[in-house]
């Protein structure tokens, strides 16, 4: 589920906007109905222009009601569309948002918060300012800017997370998500250069998803002035979830792990987990970002759901 807050403005009207179209609330049935789709097939289904669907998943894509990415295709690449939300809640009375929260909690952990890692070249992490540490040299992970981070990068290994777990003290979680702006990690950058990230709650793998490349096509829209347009540009923003019975990635099943098999009860955190297993059969690295760099103003954030 989405939540909007009279409180957070820019987004709430994003959405009422992407919602105020009959083409894209019709993208947006089709998605339902064949959950993933690419742009020229959603436009011969709708009947209009290659040029007219475009415009209005980027709109849609801008507002976060649906999730894009590229794949290869015979000519170079193409952009496949699903959903990232079933329903949408917005809440115009602050005052009541307060008293009743709808039962869920969520926090946004900034990438350069990390409580553990293993990685290996090529590797390295830059802030808005420039680079952070000397590329390259996983020991400098340890240095404490590493918390000013807003992009990491590794070609091998794992990133780890500890999130508060702040809910009421009787309550029953129903779900939890994680969704993060996450890409390959090639030389410069390379749109077909994939590779199988794997995402681990409280040390239980819960999904591998498939980057297909390091995208670098077109600049991202929050990175710094600095930062070079031969690098690494942007991500896709993915979601991990987990509930009473399964785990999804954007709402599709990645495996039959469940909230039970998490064992939430025994911490008052909850570990987050990403990398690239030794086993993978694409070894192409991660591109982590946070709200300073990609095409995404956020970093890694949490979200429980909670009776």
């Amino acid at each position: 589920m989405l939540e909007l807050s009279i409180n957070e403005p820019d987004q709430l009207v994003a959405v009422a906007h992407a919602l105020s179209s009959h083409t894209r609330i019709n993208i947006i049935k089709l998605l339902l109905q064949h959950h993933k789709l690419n742009i020229i097939e959603i436009a011969e289904m709708l009947k209009i222009p290659v040029s007219t669907t475009a415009l209005n998943v980027k709109v849609l894509e801008e507002s976060g009601l649906i999730l894009t990415e590229l794949q290869p295709a015979s000519r170079g690449a193409m952009k496949v569309c699903s959903r990232n939300f079933d329903d949408v809640h917005m809440c115009l009375n602050p005052i009541a948002m307060y008293k009743n929260p709808n039962k869920f909690y969520e926090i946004e952990m900034p990438i350069g918060h990390f409580t553990n890692f293993e990685v290996f070249p090529t590797c390295g992490m830059a802030n808005l300012n420039g680079m952070v540490i000397p590329e390259d040299d996983p020991v400098s992970f340890y240095h404490p800017e590493s918390k000013t981070a807003e992009i990491i990068w590794l070609r091998q290994g794992w990133i780890e997370y500890r999130f508060p777990k702040v809910i009421p003290q009787h309550a029953t979680i129903t779900s939890i998500e994680f969704s993060l702006e996450i890409c390959s990690e090639a030389p410069n950058y390379n749109n077909e250069w994939p590779s199988d990230i794997t995402v681990w709650v409280n040390g239980i793998e819960i999904g591998t998803w498939t980057s297909p490349g390091d995208f670098g096509d077109h600049r991202g829209k929050h990175n710094p002035l600095w930062w070079n347009d031969s690098s690494t540009q942007y991500g896709i923003l993915k979601t991990w979830r987990v509930d009473e019975k399964r785990s999804s990635i954007d709402n599709e099943k990645s495996s039959s792990t469940s909230l039970a098999d998490l064992h939430l009860e025994k911490y008052p955190f909850i570990e987050f987990k990403i990398g690239v297993k030794p086993d993978a059969l694409h070894h192409g690295g991660i591109n982590l970002f946070g709200r300073g760099f990609g095409d995404y103003a956020q970093a890694i954030v949490m979200k429980i759901q909670y009776v």
